[in-house]
């Protein structure tokens, strides 16, 4: 369900925009070099961005060096995105 009709439409024209980082896995331990489940109700947004994580605990130590955590996980992501 979307809050206004703009925000469908945006969202229609490029849904991969509003994708999550990381294939939807946690963020923090992607900066781990892992890919680990999430909880939805663990979201941020950085720089436009939605990103998720394994739990409320893992966000409370995420939210402290996203810019780190997120320089980590970048560079991550390229070598563990196609692991099972």
């Amino acid at each position: 369900m979307f809050a206004s009709q703009a925000n469908l439409d945006s969202f229609k024209k490029a849904p991969e925009h509003y994708a999550p980082q990381y294939g939807g896995y946690c963020a923090y331990g992607t900066a781990g070099g892992h890919k680990a489940p999430t909880e939805t109700e663990t979201w941020t947004i950085i720089d436009d961005k939605l990103y998720f994580n394994y739990n409320k605990k893992v966000k409370d130590q995420w939210v402290k060096k996203t810019a780190a955590y997120i320089e980590k996980a970048n560079v991550n992501w390229e070598i563990i995105k196609d692991s099972e």
